[in-house]
């Protein structure tokens, strides 16, 4: 590893193997994603508590990478657009979807009236190009590369807002349906600077209150926001509970009404509670072990080549991949819950092909065959950073033990989720397994991560040949050219394996029935602005 932090250092390094069982059935689970509250009889007022299995890092929606601040963010800073539970993008603070010109190169967004923001703020067109440039321009900015091409960016009135492209980018629509079209207060933007995330200021149905680190962030009701009719709750509290044994147990309890990420190893079990529901859906995203192919100094710094076996040579990171039997895997770790990912197109996916789903064979003999052609002694050792969940730890050492077949000695290192967001940006690591809850645009699954100098190539790679697939995508409206495009992606990435994608998980969320109108969708947010008590039920 280059430069290891102390906090990496001074965890501990897991070597023993969870015995990898084949699993022979496999379940299928139908999507559930909650619905609005509707006609159904509800109270005004409450508190309600939602179980975070990790902490959120800032609430910058320009800086912030993490799915737990996505949480959080729903609540109280709107996007331009959004999706419904179809998966279509629809207008959120948008008056309309946008009009592209006919060369693509003209995107004009009209934006809603009679709308101010937390503090009081006008909501006009404005207010919109102050949030997006600094999206595109904030040199900490993770938003850069999901705005596209962008020349320039105008208010020509106070309810149009136009973006003018070099090349055309037929994303951004999908991007401003995400964090890059959450539009903050000017106002607050100005008073704050890059501290803007202790104390955001945006148009929802909630504002921030306050947060207490590694313990909870509050939101309270809006009364400016132009649907507070609508909003219910007086209260939201976001508990950070990393361990889902007390996740499980508040939910039981009473002491918290919804909870994220439940572990598949929970899930059966709390299916049989009493006053207890089951929330799910497919995933947009998935999980994958990024190799440190070239961050030597810092995501957004020139690359520079790693003269490890691993990290410059394809064929190692192929027989890395060969090694690994992701379904045994899944079924045995995640209770067929989850399912196995070989790529960053999800299969259900308008832009999914044959290709894109292609998924390489588990084939330990090659795997050691490769590893001999590269001139690699083996057991080789490799080092991969994961989060300390339990759920991502017990899949760790699962995959040790099928790694080890292919001729690899795997040492774990288990590090805090607000940590390893830090070490991927840093690059101070040689393998490391993280989650992306994806997007409905592959362009944010993929060239966010891929793409030569994307402020989210946290693995430092660069390829032309990837590049020009990625842009040619990005830069042709037809389904049918994208979807063909992307396949063709998949199959560099199967080539050099820049990360190297395990499995695809569920959206799994429990709610109490105290509680109506929590919804979440295949973009794995947990949508509580709508949420409310039962007019019958009981608080906890």
């Amino acid at each position: 590893m280059v430069g290891a932090p102390a906090a990496v250092l001074a965890a501990a390094v897991l070597s023993g193997c969870v015995p990898v069982q084949p699993v022979s059935t496999s379940a299928r689970h139908e999507d559930a994603y909650g619905s609005p509250v509707g006609s159904r009889p509800v109270r005004a007022g409450g508190h309600l508590t939602m179980g975070l299995s990790s902490e959120p890092d800032r609430l910058d929606p320009t800086t912030s990478s993490s799915l737990y601040t996505r949480y959080v963010m729903s609540a109280i800073c709107e996007k331009l657009y959004d999706l419904d539970a179809e998966g279509r993008i629809v207008p959120q603070l948008a008056a309309g979807l946008p009009d592209v010109s006919a060369d693509g190169r003209t995107v004009t967004i009209p934006v809603r009236d009679g709308i101010v923001f937390a503090d009081g703020t006008r909501f006009d067109a404005a207010a919109v190009r102050t949030s997006l440039l600094r999206h595109l321009t904030l040199p900490t900015s993770q938003r850069t590369p999901e705005m596209g091409p962008v020349r320039s960016i105008e208010a020509p009135d106070a309810h149009h807002v136009v973006l003018r492209y070099r090349s055309p980018f037929a994303p951004i629509t999908a991007a401003l349906a995400d964090r890059a079209g959450m539009i903050m207060s000017p106002r607050a933007l100005a008073a704050e600077g890059d501290d803007f995330g202790d104390r955001p200021v945006c148009v929802g149905p909630f504002t921030f209150v306050e947060r207490v680190p590694q313990t909870s962030i509050t939101v309270a009701r809006d009364p400016r926001y132009y649907g507070a009719a609508d909003v219910r709750l007086d209260r939201i509290t976001y508990r950070i509970m990393p361990d889902a044994n007390i996740r499980a147990a508040n939910l039981r309890s009473g002491d918290i009404q919804v909870a994220d990420t439940i572990s598949p190893q929970d899930v059966d079990a709390l299916l049989r509670e009493p006053g207890l529901r089951l929330l799910q859906s497919g995933s947009l995203g998935y999980s994958g072990i990024t190799v440190n192919t070239g961050n030597v100094d810092g995501v957004g710094s020139p690359t520079r080549r790693i003269d490890t076996p691993m990290g410059s040579d394809a064929r190692v990171r192929a027989a890395f991949a060969a090694s690994i039997d992701r379904a045994t895997l899944v079924n045995t770790v995640f209770n067929n819950w989850f399912e196995p990912a070989c790529s960053p197109i999800a299969p259900h996916s308008a832009y999914a092909s044959a290709a894109s789903s292609a998924c390489p064979a588990f084939d330990p003999e090659r795997s050691r065959r490769l590893l001999a052609r590269a001139g690699v002694r083996t057991p080789y050792r490799v080092t991969l950073q994961v989060t300390n969940s339990q759920d991502q730890v017990r899949f760790a050492q699962a995959l040790q033990a099928s790694v080890a077949e292919g001729g690899f000695d795997l040492r774990i290192v288990p590090v805090e989720y607000s940590t390893l967001l830090d070490v991927q940006k840093r690059g101070n690591f040689e393998l490391l397994m993280l989650g992306w809850s994806g997007r409905i645009d592959p362009d944010a699954n993929t060239a966010r991560f891929l793409a030569t100098g994307s402020a989210g190539n946290y693995g430092g790679f660069s390829s032309a040949r990837l590049d020009d697939l990625l842009d040619r995508a990005a830069r042709t409206t037809d389904t049918a050219d994208r979807t063909e495009l992307y396949g063709r992606a998949v199959a560099v990435l199967q080539s050099q394996n820049p990360i190297v994608y395990t499995y695809r998980q569920r959206n799994l969320t429990v709610v109490s029935d105290a509680v109506a109108g929590v919804r979440v969708y295949s973009d794995g947010v947990v949508r509580l602005g709508g949420a409310a008590f039962r007019a019958d039920g009981k608080e906890g």
